[in-house]
């Protein structure tokens, strides 16, 4: 399975990704929604699984920890790691 980020327009890589492939938002599952404080991520209504809507990610980590399949990645830039 190949796993290719999404982008947003008139930035490089989105800060977070979502693995289409273990992402479960289609069965209802909505945990990184709930838990971002920044409201940066939503359901993709053509696919029916999560994406990052806006690219303002404070790198907190909720998103990622409390995904129940793994499916989100935070990218930490190098210089905040």
């Amino acid at each position: 399975m190949n796993f290719t980020p999404r982008t947003i327009d008139q930035r490089s890589e989105a800060p977070v990704t979502i693995d289409e492939g273990l992402c479960i938002a289609h069965k209802g599952c909505t945990v990184c929604i709930d838990v971002c404080p920044m409201d940066l991520l939503a359901i993709d209504p053509d696919t029916g699984k999560a994406y990052m809507k806006y690219d303002e990610c404070w790198y907190c980590m909720p998103c990622a920890k409390d995904c129940p399949t793994g499916a989100v990645k935070v990218a930490i830039p190098y210089l905040l790691r």
